[in-house]
């Protein structure tokens, strides 16, 4: 596996990360020993950074992560998030210093560690000025609690305000072949600033994959059943695309998932992405994709046959929005 820079001050951690919020049942359900295997198949691919948060089963991820370190008595470079506030009406977030410190030290609890490589602020408070909040991160970090500190579905915008307070790790916000917004400022702001530029779902919440998705099995807790690009007229029209995708795929010898990080790898140097999964069979699909090395035909033929803009559908529902900052 190879290695990139978790921002300009941070540690090298292995190119493609590992996702964790399927650990907490929010693809389907799933147990700690699918998840242990799932942790297992990472460690022997060479995968070194898992992405987690305080919100993903009420700290059952984190839970499961610091269970398992403890288990193998071996250690992840770990990024965590807070800011969402835990048991309150969605949308509810607190990024006051009290509030941050609190939910820092009830991770690390979980985890079973002194400190995270990476701690995110999980959807801003937009009562704080996000430079008064990174002076808290900052603080935290100097106190040797976190590593280092980055946000999570930011605006440009408002990572070079708080770039004027600190120098920010790390922001993450989703992007892959049929999310690009993240083209439109976002990769150049943090290739300008040094910040590391982590895409979470990356392989499209599954599509992006050699297997049909069945959204009629998707069950009540599965975060895809109301996205709209996975219901109606949208799912069909998205899946008629990615099977062309998934030809071409096949006739370079490469499986859909792991030519998809390949592609989102090529995008730039400071990009990190972080797949997830709960099943060790998924993640051998595309732990080798940092081995793949993409042509400019072939770049050329993925641009052709998946131009921005052909998903069908937001990446959201209404409702999943709340709290993300829309900048285009």
């Amino acid at each position: 596996m190879k290695k990139r820079k978790l921002g300009q001050n941070g540690p090298e951690v292995s190119a493609i990360g590992l996702g964790c919020m399927s650990f907490a049942g929010f693809y389907g359900d799933t147990d700690r020993a699918e998840s242990f295997a799932t942790l297992d198949a990472a460690w022997v691919a060479g995968i070194d950074f898992l992405d987690t948060a305080e919100l993903y089963g009420g700290g059952l991820s984190e839970s499961v992560i610091g269970a398992w370190q403890k288990d193998r008595g071996k250690r992840f470079k770990i990024a965590t998030k807070g800011g969402i506030v835990l048991g309150a009406p969605r949308g509810t977030t607190d990024n006051s210093e009290p509030y941050i410190r609190r939910s820092i030290e009830a991770s690390l609890e979980r985890l079973g560690v002194d400190r995270v490589e990476l701690y995110y602020i999980h959807r801003r408070d937009w009562s704080i000025p996000i430079e008064t909040v990174t002076e808290t991160l900052e603080r935290a970090r100097e106190d040797g609690l976190i590593g280092a500190f980055g946000y999570s579905e930011i605006a440009p915008a408002s990572l070079r305000l708080a770039s004027k307070v600190a120098h920010v790790a790390a922001v993450q916000s989703e992007y892959s072949l049929w999310t690009r917004l993240p083209e439109l400022g976002m990769i150049q702001a943090c290739a300008e600033l040094g910040t590391a530029f982590v895409p979470f779902s990356p392989l499209g919440r599954g599509i992006l994959s050699d297997i049909d998705l069945d959204p009629d099995s998707f069950g009540d807790t599965d975060f895809r059943k109301t996205g709209p690009r996975f219901t109606g007229r949208n799912f069909t029209h998205n899946m008629d695309y990615v099977h062309r995708f998934r030809a071409f795929c096949q006739g370079r010898g490469w499986t859909t998932a792991a030519t998809a990080l390949a592609w989102t790898l090529d995008q730039g140097a400071h990009l990190i992405p972080i797949p997830g999964t709960r099943a060790p069979e998924h993640l051998r699909d595309w732990a080798g994709a940092s081995d793949i090395t993409l042509t400019d035909a072939d770049r050329a033929e993925i641009a052709r046959i998946l131009p921005p803009g052909w998903a069908m559908g937001d990446r959201y529902s209404y409702a999943q929005l709340v709290g993300i900052e829309r900048y285009c």
